[in-house]
This record gives structure tokens, sequence and C-alpha cells, in this order.
């Protein structure tokens, strides 16, 4: 479904932050790519969605979806994919919303950009997708505005939109570092379903290799924009090739002699 190949990305004149990338993906397969803070994990997602903020650029390599390169996709044709087939899941996603509009408001205006709905359907649609992220009184939600909501709050509004419209694949980016542990459970158990139930393929950037390692299929390690270990989830955590694989893994807490990954 997904093949990059080679990549390299750069910021401006600056170094580059990701150089010689590769993964290949299947659908409904999951890949967790996980790391320090800098190590380029958001950049290799950004990428895919052809969305890298200010100056960022892709200098070498490409990245194909169903064969066909993203890279020579039109404003138009992201339009077309993003949101529906391709959906991301933001760090925070409070800030992707409107500040001075509704939840709801914005909700069935996304909705309706993608599939002819009227706006009764787009809400009733809106409030089903709020309730199954354990959103208490999704109709209330929906007439709140995001300043009215606890951090937590937004970033499940955040996920219920990317997820509206079953996407083939879903790109996470740190999607529960806001939140308790008990909703992150929740919320990984939401993602796990859409693979289980739609065949979507998800790739998740985290800093929690607990949450990585109970996701993935693939399991990514970077470091200061390189691959340093690549492999099935069983081959990078009980035979890591590189010593900061090996020092990730070893900064797990034990408990009785047993480290809980």
């Amino acid at each position: 479904m997904l093949e990059i190949k080679d990549l390299a990305v750069q910021y401006g004149n600056q170094a580059p932050t990701i150089e010689h990338f590769n993964l290949s993906m299947k659908k409904g397969e999951i890949i967790s790519v996980v790391g320090e803070s800098g190590s380029g994990k958001t950049t290799v997602i950004r990428a895919v969605l052809g969305a890298l903020s200010g100056a960022g650029r892709v200098t070498s390599g490409d990245i194909l979806y169903h064969g066909e390169s993203l890279l020579k996709n039109s404003k138009s044709d992201w339009r077309k994919i993003r949101g529906s087939k391709m959906s991301m899941i933001f760090q925070d996603c409070g800030g992707t919303l409107n500040p001075i509009r509704k939840i709801g408001s914005q909700y069935v205006e996304y909705i309706r950009t993608h599939q002819s709905m009227t706006k009764k359907e787009a809400w009733d649609k809106a409030v089903s997708m709020l309730t199954k992220m354990r959103l208490p009184d999704a109709e209330n939600i929906m007439n709140s505005y995001p300043y009215q909501l606890s951090g937590g709050m937004r970033q499940r509004v955040g996920i219920a939109m990317a997820m509206t419209f079953n996407p083939e694949l879903l790109l996470a980016d740190e999607p529960t570092s806001a939140l308790d542990v008990t909703t992150q459970a929740q919320i990984v158990r939401q993602m796990m379903e859409l693979r289980d139930d739609f065949g979507t393929g998800i790739i998740i950037v985290t800093h929690n290799i607990g949450v990585a390692a109970y996701m993935a299929d693939q399991l990514i390690v970077m470091h200061h924009g390189k691959v340093v270990d690549h492999g099935t989830r069983e081959e990078v955590l009980n035979n890591p090739t590189s010593d900061y694989t090996k020092k990730l893994l070893e900064a797990v807490p034990e408990m009785e002699g047993k480290r809980y990954v």
C-alpha cells in the first residue's frame, strides 16, 4: 500500500532532518516509529501527507501510495486524499481547531467537505463518532467552543475527526501524549479496532515504547534522522542491533525482574 524509498528531508539550508529512510507497508499493517525528540519521527509522517511545515522539502527519494508517487500530487489531488483515504492525528489536536467556532460547526463542515450529506446527517455522524471516543454528552460537546473543553477532550475530538471516514492510512503523531492512562488505553483499542474492522493501516509516532510494542507489526527506531533498528516487533525487542535501541529498552522500568514493554 505504501512504500518509502531512500527518503531525505531538509528544512531550509540546514543539514538533512531525515536521511535514507525506507519503509514498506501492507494494507492493515501497523508500524510504530519510536525515538527521542528531534529524531525525525514526525517529519516522516508529515512528508507522507505532503504537510511538511515551513521550508521543509523532500530532497531525494520517493513516497509511493498504491504504486503512485505522492510527490507529484497537485493541491487538488491532495484535497481528494486527505481526510478520506489518509488522515492524521496531531500531537495537539486542540491546536488544529478554530477557537472562535463551535465544535459542531467545524465537524459538520469537515464531514460535508468529504461526503455528500445533509447538515442533520453530518451532525448525527459526528455525534456518533464522539460517542465512540467515550466523550460524555456528545451533543453538548458539539455545542461547545474548543476552549470550553479540557486538553484531553479536544484531543479525542481531533481523533474522532481523523477516524470519521475509516481511512485506509492513519498517521498518528503522539496521539495519546495529552491523555491520562485510562483514556490512552481506550484510544489505542479504538485504533486497533479500526484496523480489525476496516483494514486501516496505521503509522504511529510515539515516545512510549510500551504503546509502540503493543500496537506494532513493524517497529522502527530512529536516532538523529536515521533508522538504527527496523524489523518485526519481536525482532527489535528481543534482538536489537544498535546500542541506541538497547539503551532505550534498558530505560524501561522493571518490576520483580520483569520488564513490561
